[in-house]
């Protein structure tokens, strides 16, 4: 096993759940407005589309997103290795390799939470994915705690073993079973049973080795529980949801003053018109702020002012502002 922590400690203590179809650039570019120090991921992007697709929609990435990792998909060590190689010549910071996702079209191409009844399989994986990009790189894995139901902590625990083994020093634990029969994805990240003290008895068995806890995380006393056991919480719907949640956690757990929602708002503006001047529709980026004011006074109006707006030619921030104005005296944060 590694002894050396890969990544920064203080990196860890929070980041943002690799999210298909919503953690894309501009939601990221959002999340570090709102949290300066969470550790942010992309969605999950199979190994071959990397190689073969359009990288620069694929792997696109603004410098403020730093720190970022790239999350991968795949079970093939030479194309995740390619795959990972240019990942780390785009930029980003980790490469993690999803060992976790338990969806029909996952399992038909037999990587994601499959990858838990294969943990050589991953082991190669993870050497060859190392031996591709900079040391500077960590690799790390994303994994359940078994598959469908098998509940053996031995069983368990030899994965991580034979993943560490080949030099992954991080490991992000959705503490949950994967079900990759009978379950949809959604239901897979709601009805298998929470188990989060396997991934606290890991990090206390393996404390070499970086622990960082996700899975159902929805109140800040929630992560701030975590934190206690393993070495980060990362919030993955609830931070999508209701996003001021990061912001809230950062200055909780960084320090700073704690902003409004407006205020936070209106500092995405120049990111906003820069990505207008592009061609990028505001859609595009609208649909992750709708959750801003998530049980708050104007909440619902906000929402519904971009949701019917943003997709309209021409659309741009004066519509931001609109919806804005519905929120009352700017949303002042010592009322958050």
């Amino acid at each position: 096993m590694n002894p050396a922590f890969p990544i920064p400690p203080a990196q860890l203590r929070l980041s943002v759940a690799p999210m298909m179809d919503w953690t894309d650039t501009h939601c990221r570019v959002f999340h570090r407005l709102l949290a300066p120090h969470a550790r942010l991921y992309t969605e999950m992007v199979h190994a071959n589309a990397v190689i073969h697709g359009d990288r620069g929609r694929l792997l696109a990435m603004d410098p403020v997103e730093h720190p970022v990792a790239l999350q991968l998909g795949g079970s093939e060590p030479e194309l995740l290795a390619q795959a990972a190689r240019i990942g780390a010549e785009h930029g980003f910071d980790e490469i993690n390799l999803n060992c976790g996702c338990p969806s029909d079209r996952v399992q038909a191409g037999r990587f994601g939470a499959c990858l838990m009844r294969e943990p050589q399989l991953v082991a190669d994986s993870v050497a060859a994915m190392i031996a591709a990009v900079p040391a500077s790189v960590p690799v790390t894995v994303k994994c359940r705690l078994g598959v469908d139901d098998d509940h053996d902590w031995d069983r368990f625990r030899g994965f991580i073993d034979t993943v560490a083994a080949a030099g992954c020093g991080m490991f992000v634990i959705h503490a949950r079973n994967a079900w990759l029969q009978g379950l949809s994805p959604k239901e897979n990240r709601e009805i298998p049973p929470l188990r989060y003290d396997w991934a606290y008895r890991l990090k206390r068995e393996r404390p070499d080795l970086q622990v960082v806890v996700n899975g159902g995380i929805a109140t800040p006393e929630e992560a701030a529980q975590h934190l206690r056991h393993a070495d980060g919480a990362m919030l993955g719907r609830a931070a999508y949801h209701d996003p001021y949640l990061l912001h809230r956690l950062d200055v909780a757990w960084f320090g700073g003053e704690l902003r409004s929602r407006g205020e936070l708002l209106r500092g995405l503006r120049p990111y906003v018109e820069a990505q207008l001047a592009r061609g990028v529709y505001l859609k595009h980026i609208a649909r992750h702020l709708l959750g801003l004011f998530a049980g708050e006074r104007g909440g619902r109006a906000f929402r519904q002012v971009l949701s019917e707006g943003a997709h309209k030619p021409g659309a741009d921030w004066a519509l931001v502002e609109r919806a804005l104005a519905l929120t009352g005296p700017d949303a002042r944060a010592d009322a958050a």
